[in-house]
């Protein structure tokens, strides 16, 4: 009798722990698949996700473009020390004039490029809209600022007042063409000798290094040294780059290096009008 209960009880631990270690198992294999299950689904704008649709972008919206940090990335480098002329954030005497133009002409200054500033700062990939936000947070502290997103529109309206008032200098133009023609031929040997001299500094082309130079945005970082840029005009400075060769130096300017984007930030520059540039600066430190 006794044996039987001690094989009794024997058996019923062995199904305990059978059971035990069916649901050890178990579980392990849950917590295993609950590991290696993905945290997410991908569910695309304008797919039929269910509740787990994709929300609208507003990547677009003003409110999220960060207008300080871009101007802190790309603008503060001229407009917090003044370099090249730039008006300084918060001076109200120097943007007195600037201010009275309306937003809508600077953000067009800061988007196409005015001066020595280039287009966008130098930053090409910079859209619109960051322009506008970065452009709404220099000028907040010496201006009202209009809502933003409004921009185009008076931008577009400037530019057809811009239209109109070409047309009537077109037409004044024509008035005046009988009187320029009788110039011409006294203009035109004064064109050559300013040709040659051109192409002299320019590396052979007729391109005119000094107006490129001052247009493009070289002079913002080249005339004051900004981010270590060898000042135009400073020999030594520039020594160490000249002993290497113009070729290697267009090819620099060209291509970018250290700080200085490729073709200066501008991307509109041809490859000649860069070498131009170039030769115009190497002219000033020889």
């Amino acid at each position: 009798m006794k044996a039987k209960l001690i094989m009794s009880g024997l058996a019923a631990l062995g199904v305990m722990a059978g059971t035990s270690g069916a649901y050890a198992q178990d579980a392990a294999r849950d917590a295993i698949a609950e590991r290696l299950a993905p945290v997410g689904q991908l569910c695309l704008q304008g797919q039929d996700c269910g509740t787990a649709a994709a929300p609208a972008s507003d990547s677009g919206s003003d409110g999220d473009i960060d207008g300080e940090g871009i101007y802190g990335n790309v603008c503060s480098a001229c407009h917090e020390s003044g370099a090249a002329g730039a008006p300084i954030r918060g001076d109200e005497e120097a943007w007195a004039e600037r201010t009275e133009q309306g937003f809508a002409t600077l953000l067009e200054h800061s988007i196409n490029g005015i001066g020595a500033m280039p287009a966008r700062g130098g930053n090409p990939n910079l859209s619109d809209e960051e322009m506008e936000a970065a452009t709404a947070y220099m000028v907040e502290p010496v201006m009202e600022v209009p809502e933003l997103g409004g921009g185009d529109e008076a931008a577009s309206e400037d530019e057809e007042t811009t239209d109109e008032a070409a047309t009537e200098e077109t037409a004044a133009s024509e008035d005046e063409s009988a009187s320029e023609a009788e110039t011409a031929a006294n203009d035109d040997a004064a064109s050559e000798e300013d040709a040659a001299a051109s192409e002299g500094e320019s590396g052979g082309s007729d391109l005119d290094g000094a107006a490129l130079y001052a247009s493009s945005g070289c002079a913002a970082c080249h005339d004051s040294g900004v981010a270590g840029a060898p000042a135009i005009g400073d020999a030594d400075a520039w020594a160490e780059r000249l002993e290497k060769g113009a070729d290697e130096l267009y090819a620099s300017a060209i291509n970018g290096i250290g700080a200085m984007p490729a073709k200066g930030g501008n991307p509109n520059l041809s490859d000649e009008e860069v070498m131009a540039i170039v030769d115009h600066m190497i002219a000033g430190a020889e």
